[in-house]
């Protein structure tokens, strides 16, 4: 029986560029707990909900301030507050619903933006049923939601989309990455920076994730 470690970014070299891996205790725990095949699927969606949560802390560690004066119970004080526009989060139906209300309830203000995409289970590539955002993404910093980078088919489409209605400020946020599908994701948009839980080995033939933890949709909605 082989054993898989998820490869760290020590071992990814350049490939690595534009590439941030979270690796916060509570993160890796957490998403070991998912990759278990014996994981309900109520367990694995709270599991997808409470990590998605996390990733987004990371995420917006930067996102800049603006001094604002309010009055507290004691006495007036300038204080920070987020600056500029709210953020839009854009999720790829299916799987990618699945990091929403955690990051929601970090950010209640936040847009949201909706990518239907599905993957041709013949060629791989992505075929888009549905899209709906905000008019105003030039304005907003954008993070694109999706569990898993794998061929990078869906998501090169979504940032392609969202690139078409204006959107300049991208952010990329997955659960796994295989280093075939940063390869391809940054070749193509090397301006939109991944966050990632982790890197796993390699695609297989049929383009998942190995060792992974499957389809994060059918895992999440109990579907196959």
């Amino acid at each position: 029986m082989n054993t898989h470690v998820a490869v760290g970014s020590d071992q990814k070299g350049q490939a690595m560029q534009g590439v941030t891996i979270v690796d916060h205790p509570l993160v890796q725990h957490k998403l070991t707990l998912m990759r278990d095949k014996a994981r309900s699927t109520k367990g694995f969606r709270q599991l997808l909900n409470e990590i998605g949560m996390l990733l987004c802390y990371e995420v917006t560690r930067d996102l800049p301030l603006e001094l604002i004066e309010i009055e507290t119970p004691l006495t007036t004080m300038r204080a920070p507050q987020i600056a500029g526009k709210k953020l839009v989060f854009a999720p790829i139906l299916r799987a990618g619903v699945g990091f929403l209300d955690g990051m929601l309830t970090l950010v209640p203000s936040a847009r949201v933006a909706h990518i239907g995409l599905y993957r041709d289970p013949e060629s791989l590539q992505a075929v888009e049923y549905y899209f709906k955002a905000p008019s105003d993404l030039a304005d907003r910093m954008v993070l694109v939601l999706d569990p898993m980078l794998a061929t990078a088919n869906s998501a090169v489409a979504a940032i392609d989309r969202l690139k078409e209605r204006g959107a300049k400020d991208l952010r990329f946020v997955c659960l796994l990455a295989a280093p075939e599908g940063i390869e391809r994701f940054r070749g193509t948009h090397p301006d939109v920076p991944i966050w990632t839980a982790a890197v796993d080995e390699h695609l297989n033939d049929h383009g998942y994730i190995v060792p992974g933890l499957g389809d994060a949709g059918d895992r999440m909605f109990g579907t196959r």
